[in-house]
């Protein structure tokens, strides 16, 4: 290891922000130094417990992830946040800004905070928010908080990475079970009900407690429903204490092992599919030839499948030279 890079390394591990900062605009950007940076720091991941906070835009996930955050302050653990926000159809970057979101945590030193644009990609998480995860996780973070994009029914990818996951609704949404139950239902461990103020929390909650009762777990915990007004802070310690809840029933579960073995299974799918798509789009063709293909496609004097196996048969021949 270059002495650069140790140096690096080290400043990461020291919870130096900019570090931080530099180290996941790197993986976001397909540095270079990238691949390498992550190799190193993997043997320091794994303690850090990684909290995944999704349901649909508006429901207030942002102010309870930071009522959230200085619930955890409060008890001296120190925190990692990445805020997925939609891409800007001009720049690529995220529309939002982490610090305009959790004005009270921009200045704690023992929270990072960092928005990652999805940049397209489905199931509400940007391509290298797993990277960042990990990044914090080196770092030392105690917990990782995951917001995600809030896109309904495709914001399932947060399960792959999160240990707890909390699917948060609102009163007044309409439709609001219904629109989440193809999703979201069977990845919720704790369900939030925000903006419990609101009327119409009697019957959102009513119906989460019917559907919850005719669903199954393999794990075999029933998630709880908790309700919350984030703005004002009410409900934020029964939540952390239905975190704590799940936690101690997972240490206990003998499925613990083989969830975090699924996870792991996901994520190195993940990059193995995204290696490959890669390999295909700079080592097996070309872009100028992926535009005359789409012509030809549009054309209908080709079909996208006869292409597919063409780049097939080039990367056997790739193989074997």
């Amino acid at each position: 290891m270059s002495d650069a890079l140790a140096l690096f390394i080290e400043r990461i591990r020291a919870q130096d922000a900019r570090a931080i900062a530099r180290a996941i605009s790197l993986v976001e950007n397909d540095g270079a130094q990238a691949l390498t940076l992550l190799q190193r720091l993997f043997p320091y991941t794994g303690r850090a417990l990684v909290l995944g906070v999704t349901g649909s835009p508006g429901v207030g996930k942002s102010t309870l992830v930071d009522r959230l955050a200085q619930h955890y302050r409060a008890r001296g653990e120190t925190l990692g946040i990445i805020a997925v926000d939609p891409s800007s159809p001009f720049t690529g970057g995220a529309i939002l800004g982490d610090r305009i979101r959790m004005q009270t945590l921009g200045t704690d030193p023992g929270v990072f905070i960092r928005s990652m644009a999805t940049r397209g990609n489905l199931g509400g998480l940007a391509r290298a928010t797993g990277d960042a995860v990990l990044i914090l996780d080196a770092a030392g973070y105690d917990r990782v908080i995951v917001e995600t994009v809030g896109v309904g029914q495709d914001e399932v990818d947060i399960v792959k990475m999160a240990d707890v996951t909390l699917v948060v609704l609102m009163p007044g949404l309409g439709d609001d079970v219904q629109t989440i139950k193809a999703g979201l239902m069977e990845i919720g461990d704790i369900f939030v009900i925000n903006k419990a103020d609101r009327e119409g929390v009697s019957r959102i909650e009513s119906e989460l407690k019917a559907m919850l009762a005719i669903a199954e777990r393999r794990d075999g915990w029933h998630p709880p429903i908790i309700k919350t007004i984030a703005t004002e802070g009410q409900g934020i310690e029964d939540l952390g204490h239905a975190i704590a809840r799940f936690l101690d029933f997972r240490r206990q579960s003998a499925q613990a092992d083989e969830r975090r073995q699924e996870m792991a299974e996901q994520r190195l799918r993940a990059l193995l599919k995204e290696r490959l798509f890669e390999v295909a789009l700079h080592t097996l063709t070309t872009s100028e030839e992926l535009r005359q293909w789409a012509v030809a496609i549009a054309r209908r004097e080709r079909d996208p499948y006869s292409i597919v196996e063409e780049i097939l048969t080039r990367w056997k021949g790739h193989r074997r030279t």
